[in-house]
């Protein structure tokens, strides 16, 4: 054997070696997964989905995801593309709902915007629209709310009726139970995810689609 056909012959060994260890770790990688969410105990289905609550997915889909959020909050400003990019590819297989957490000042008359809008099939388009713009009326300490309601208005919102419909007791009996819940759940922080009713700890935007991946791949 000359050293031209023992160098493609080390090279040859050498790439076996490392698919082996490649096929190794992802195996570790996902045992390690199965493990940790083995782990994790499951929420009350009871205190994660109400009713009412806003969700986008088929009810029956065999994944669900549910997200407490805030619509003040950036970091749920940041991860709404991540959440719209697990709806696109999922549409049948995932469920997404929808909680409100109202954590900073004017966040309760945001999910009022949202819940007024959604009595008027605005839902979506008025969420999509305030997120988008969040730094314009999200202002901790000093909310400009009168900012947040014509940014609903320019998304389509009829403020008048919005206007008299955000003091519907049914809006007000939602922010009391999802606050009940938060508390139940011991939510500190948003957005806080909870897929197949456990929570994800440490998670980053790729993390999430690929959690969700793996659900929908084992469900």
């Amino acid at each position: 054997m000359n050293r031209r056909n023992l160098l493609i012959g080390a090279s040859a060994l050498g790439l076996a070696a490392f698919a082996g260890g490649t096929i190794i770790l992802n195996r570790r990688r996902a045992a390690e997964a199965e493990a940790m969410a083995a782990a994790t105990p499951i929420a009350d289905q009871a205190l994660l989905v109400r009713e009412y609550s806003p969700s986008f997915g088929p009810a029956d889909a065999p994944v669900t995801l549910v997200e407490f959020f805030d619509p003040s909050c950036e970091a749920c400003r940041a991860y709404h593309p991540v959440v719209q990019e697990i709806r696109r590819q999922f549409p049948t297989q995932v469920r997404v709902v929808l909680r409100y957490t109202v954590f900073h000042e004017g966040s309760d008359e945001a999910v009022r915007i949202l819940e007024a809008a959604r009595m008027q099939d605005k839902f979506e388009s008025v969420l999509d629209a305030l997120l988008e713009q969040q730094p314009g009326w999200a202002v901790h300490g000093s909310p400009e709310m009168d900012v947040a309601w014509e940014i609903a208005g320019a998304a389509g919102l009829d403020l008048e009726k919005a206007e008299t419909d955000q003091f519907f007791p049914g809006i007000t009996g939602i922010l009391n139970q999802d606050t009940a819940d938060v508390e139940a759940l011991a939510i500190r922080q948003t957005p806080t995810f909870f897929l197949n009713g456990k929570r994800l700890e440490n998670f980053s935007a790729d993390s999430l689609i690929a959690d969700v991946r793996f659900a929908v791949e084992n469900s």
